[in-house]
């Protein structure tokens, strides 16, 4: 099932050269599609557009209706959806930063619970009141990150690897569809890298979960996509299996423009 086509994307920045340039791209249930280009190519700009954290000049991006909720039939288009819509929409597709985002502050469960505000009234996030059932699934979403022993411990007492695979354990709350990951790891050392990826690709293939990773290298991007989609000056010039990702093609993507 596809859970995601973005079509003809087109966006600039204070009407200067545009950063995605007719982008066209189709995502199935369940993959996990690594973005590449060089820095200033679209990337965080594509990503960010599905959730409409940037908004967009033209285009479509077409996703099931049910990512509304219920069972609901057909098709949507993520950017004509009025706020309440979107609100729900955002609810399904998460979102993973490279600074990690979390309050630093506040204990590990209560970052972790704040991915479920979505679903709770708003007087429960200000008062930071959860049902218990919510706070069992925010202890079994960090089990399922290895982080059940810090729970209760702050935020900033964590390591920078410790706090990404919070974010992971906040973004499970959401029940995500999809989940955009825009340089999840590109702070963080070889070793502590591939830890947080191999919990991030864990989850997502347990859940059925559609992810879309922007990675810093190629060895990454080899060694845990399942489909690779370069960006060059904000346009796709390869999109395929990791296994097709030749010399030739990684020229194509980092070479210098014509």
């Amino acid at each position: 099932m596809t859970i995601v086509e973005i079509r003809d994307l087109t966006t600039s920045y204070n009407d200067a050269v545009p950063v995605l340039r007719g982008v066209n791209l189709k995502v199935e249930q369940g993959e996990f599609v690594g973005v590449i280009g060089l820095s200033g190519s679209g990337k965080s700009t594509l990503l960010r557009s599905i959730n409409r954290l940037i908004e967009v000049d033209g285009g479509s991006i077409v996703a099931p209706a049910n990512l509304l909720g219920g069972q609901r039939d057909g098709v949507i288009d993520i950017l004509k959806l009025k706020s309440s819509e979107l609100r729900q929409a955002r609810r399904r597709i998460g979102m993973i930063f490279q600074q990690f985002n979390i309050v630093k502050r506040l204990s590990v469960i209560d970052n972790v619970l704040s991915g479920g505000l979505g679903y709770q009234p708003a007087w429960r996030g200000m008062l930071r009141i959860f049902p218990e059932a919510e706070r069992r699934r925010a202890l079994i979403n960090l089990q399922r990150v290895g982080l059940l022993d810090h729970a209760y411990k702050r935020a900033d007492e964590l390591s920078g690897g410790e706090q990404q695979r919070v974010a992971i354990a906040r973004t499970l709350m959401q029940e995500p569809a999809i989940i955009l990951a825009d340089e999840p790891v590109s702070s963080l050392d070889p070793k502590l890298s591939r830890v947080v990826l191999d919990i991030l690709k864990r989850v997502c293939r347990e859940d059925g979960i559609t992810a879309l990773v922007s990675l810093h290298t190629l060895e990454l991007t080899r060694e845990y996509a399942d489909r690779v989609v370069g960006l060059k000056a904000g346009q796709i010039v390869f999109d395929g299996r990791t296994e097709d990702l030749t010399e030739s093609v990684v020229d194509a993507v980092y070479g210098p423009s014509d």
